[in-house]
């Protein structure tokens, strides 16, 4: 397992760090279980808004509450490892919370990120992260660059 993969306590000492050197702190969420060009692309754009990017991913348990029984398809330390290897990515946490609002509200980021296919006001954690004079950012959406119609494909070739 990396070494970039943290726990709780550990972001948030990563956290005061950060802050008591002047760097920034970018934050997203998501499952990212099949990984591709779209989560790439967003990755990098999520970094270039700050000195540092943590990735929080939901838990298997979560995942099957959010997608449902048959995802993830792969295990959250499998898809932790893989978003650590990844050269945008600073930091992975996994969080086992249906919404990321209560892991914000602790970290209270300098920029929170999701991507286009959320308006800001569906974007969890924006109050928390604007009121302590952050900044919330919707990046693109890759049109056709999803996990489920990757899974829809395999489905309809299977």
């Amino acid at each position: 397992m990396s070494n970039k993969v943290l726990t709780i306590e550990q972001i948030l000492a990563e956290r005061a760090g950060l802050r008591a050197a002047g760097k920034t702190l970018v934050f997203t969420n998501g499952v990212f279980d099949l990984l591709h060009v779209g989560h790439v692309r967003y990755l990098a754009a999520a970094r270039a808004l700050g000195d540092t990017l943590l990735v929080a991913i939901n838990s298997d348990r979560a995942v099957r509450e959010l997608k449902g029984p048959g995802r993830p398809i792969v295990r959250e330390l499998e898809r932790a490892e893989v978003l650590a290897a990844l050269r945008p990515v600073t930091y992975v946490n996994v969080f086992d919370d249906i919404s990321p609002r209560a892991l914000i509200a602790e970290l209270l980021p300098d920029v929170l990120v999701k991507g286009g296919d959320y308006g800001l006001d569906e974007i969890h954690g924006r109050e928390e992260v604007e009121a302590a004079g952050g900044k919330v950012v919707s990046l693109p959406f890759v049109e056709g660059a999803s996990t489920t119609s990757i899974i829809e494909k395999m489905k309809q070739r299977g």
